[in-house]
């Protein structure tokens, strides 16, 4: 199974749309995750538009459109805890482990989350921490990035891809 892992698009308020490779990897991916702030309901309804299934939460620029701050997945054995992150730089990736070991029940949990638009794949007391960057480059991003994770039988393998 693989899973298309995003963040931070900022449409319309940072960016026009999503680069075209990526949208069509999303579009390709068994399963989209999105750690927020699309920036608009319309952008929220693209990308389930591109998404063959979508698991999302509210970024801190996002309007009131019904996600959770944070949501669970099991995808191909693997338990993923997707929030925002929203809150400063500042104990960043602690503050992200801890919410991931308040909303899981498995031993190898692994967290996403977005806001600093930094990608980051490092482990925090056992929690694997991803952060794909932002979708479309957005500020302060030097570049547009996301995740691509293949999950089988509980294991999972993390790509980088930029433009």
């Amino acid at each position: 199974m693989e899973i298309a892992i995003i963040s931070d698009t900022h449409i319309p308020s940072r960016a026009s749309q999503i680069p075209a490779p990526f949208r069509e990897r999303i579009e390709r991916a068994d399963h989209v995750i999105h750690a927020g702030d699309f920036d608009s309901k319309g952008t929220l309804a693209n990308i389930r538009d591109l998404a063959a299934e979508l698991t999302a939460v509210a970024g801190n620029m996002d309007p009131p459109v019904g996600l959770p701050d944070v949501a669970t997945v099991e995808l191909g054995g693997v338990e993923f805890v997707v929030t925002h992150g929203t809150g400063s730089r500042r104990n960043y990736e602690r503050r992200i482990a801890d919410i991931v070991i308040e909303n899981t029940t498995s031993d190898d949990p692994v967290g996403v989350a977005g806001h600093t638009h930094e990608l980051l794949d490092t482990r925090v007391d056992g929690v694997r921490l991803l952060n794909p960057g932002s979708v479309t480059g957005a500020s302060p991003a030097s570049e547009a990035s996301m995740l691509v994770a293949t999950v089988s039988d509980g294991d999972i393998d993390v790509t980088v891809e930029r433009r």
